[in-house]
């Protein structure tokens, strides 16, 4: 069956399609298993100290968390934490930094804002309310993103030029809140007044929304009624249930 035009593929589903392998990992905190592109790795450095490696390049032996901040904390302060990473990585001396969660909070914002610059500058990516309405009502816009402090008019103006695109009016479709402001956004971008964004390829979309989830997921930043709408197939990118919570898969490396 031909996929909608709108409708997103994550990168799991396009390795499932193609036959490949879909890496799965264990968290340590929870015993659950999810594809490793939904959780965040965790690497022992050469002094036995345990830092945050979101982008999972990081040499070494690495285990990996799939639990929100506050869960992630909750788990160091009991000990948890560290016995799950003593088990998979076979190593009971570890150190564990008591703001890991700060650490890779910041990490998650970081690889998020990059991942927006890098599709900027492939021309994957629009800001300006003109040039997004354009592209928007040619049905062109694959992802519509907000800075938090944007104005409600331009949203909703922006918003129901995707839907008219999309042949989707009365859906209530609408973009993206993200927690940062158009000052952030603009550094991230290197452009000026960065306050209302769109992606103009679904793969780039894609890539977008799996950093956003993974943020979303762990900061617990929530997304109101209107974002939920915004992308019917924005949870199969976060892997989340309606209750939140990551699948669980059938088998998994505990770390590597």
């Amino acid at each position: 069956m031909r996929t909608p035009r709108n409708d997103h593929l994550t990168e799991t589903d396009r390795a499932k399609g193609r036959g490949q392998h879909v890496p799965e990992r264990r968290c340590v905190v929870t015993g659950e298993v999810s594809p490793a592109e939904q959780l965040v790795r965790l690497a022992l450095g050469p002094d036995n100290s345990i830092a945050p490696d979101v982008h999972a390049k990081a040499p070494g032996r690495g285990a990996w968390i799939g639990v929100g901040r506050l869960e992630l904390e909750a788990a160091h302060a009991k000990g948890k934490l560290k016995g799950g990473l003593a088990r998979a990585l076979h190593e009971g001396n570890i150190a564990i930094p008591d703001d890991l969660g700060e650490r890779i909070e910041a990490q998650l914002i970081r690889a998020t804002l990059d991942r927006l610059g890098l599709e900027s500058r492939s021309g994957t990516l629009l800001s300006g309310n003109e040039k997004i309405e354009t592209a928007a009502r040619k049905g062109q816009v694959r992802l519509l993103l907000h800075a938090s402090d944007a104005g409600e008019d331009g949203r909703k103006k922006l918003a129901q030029a995707w839907r008219v695109g999309e042949d989707d009016e009365g859906s209530g479709r609408e973009g993206l809140v993200l927690p940062v402001d158009r000052g952030t956004l603009s550094m991230a971008l290197g452009r000026e007044n960065a306050v209302h964004l769109a992606l103009i390829d679904a793969r780039a979309a894609d890539r977008v929304l799996a950093h956003l989830s993974r943020w979303q997921f762990f900061t617990g930043w929530s997304r109101d009624a209107a974002n939920r709408d915004s992308d019917p197939h924005a949870a199969s990118v976060s892997g989340e249930d309606k209750n939140g919570a990551l699948p669980t898969g059938d088998a998994a490396s505990d770390a590597f």
